[in-house]
């Protein structure tokens, strides 16, 4: 029988309260984002959880030590990778996301968000995370599925956007209207390749200037 693959997103950390693309900059969580991590493990506490990976990312390390903490899983063995690192948003970064709005129009904005190969200055498209991201989960977490453990995944809104992509086939325009939310748990029964078979969504109530 094969196991669960559980994914997450980290929550807020200090410069997704202020509103500020953060990316590849190590920022860690606020006190909130620390108490809607615990709320998070709180919904995962019936399964066994018998894996777990993070990215390298301080919020994703912090948000997966809360939630095996509340789940008092404490000895379950941990990986991290920089595969699962968040989207390199290059000369983006710290910026404030309401006034780059401003600055390059609704249309770019949105498309530097949502799209699947738009480019940032010296920055990541979704594409080249998903590339760094799905092979990653092919070779280090899918075999560990297929093992017959649960295995949990914390790391970052597009690091997983790429993976939902995988998973669950969706195509380069549909990817522009998947969001994994904060607080947000995804569930997934998954095929010998890696695809869903069935998912369930769980989720904590989570207020977060995204």
């Amino acid at each position: 029988m094969e196991g669960k693959l559980i994914l997450s997103r980290h929550h807020e950390s200090d410069w997704n309260k202020k509103g500020l693309w953060t990316g590849r900059r190590d920022r860690h969580l606020t006190e909130y984002g620390f108490q809607k991590a615990g709320d998070m493990g709180l919904l995962i506490k019936d399964l066994r959880i018998d894996q777990a990976f993070a990215s390298m990312q301080v919020r994703s390390i912090e948000t997966l030590s809360c939630m095996l903490n509340v789940c008092e899983r404490f000895e379950v063995p941990t990986e991290h990778s920089s595969a699962l690192n968040e989207r390199d948003y290059g000369d983006y970064t710290g910026k404030n996301k309401w006034d780059m709005q401003e600055l390059i129009g609704e249309e770019n904005w949105n498309k530097v968000r949502r799209d699947w190969d738009y480019p940032i200055p010296n920055g990541e498209t979704l594409k080249m995370v998903y590339d760094r991201a799905v092979p990653y989960f092919l070779s280090n977490i899918l075999p560990k599925v297929k093992e017959g453990k649960n295995v949990l995944v914390v790391a970052h809104g597009n690091s997983l956007r790429a993976l939902v992509k995988y998973i669950e086939n969706i195509s380069d325009e549909g990817i522009a209207n998947v969001e994994v939310p904060f607080g947000g748990i995804i569930i997934y029964d998954v095929d010998d390749e890696g695809h869903i078979i069935s998912k369930e969504v769980r989720q904590t109530e989570s207020n977060v200037p995204a």
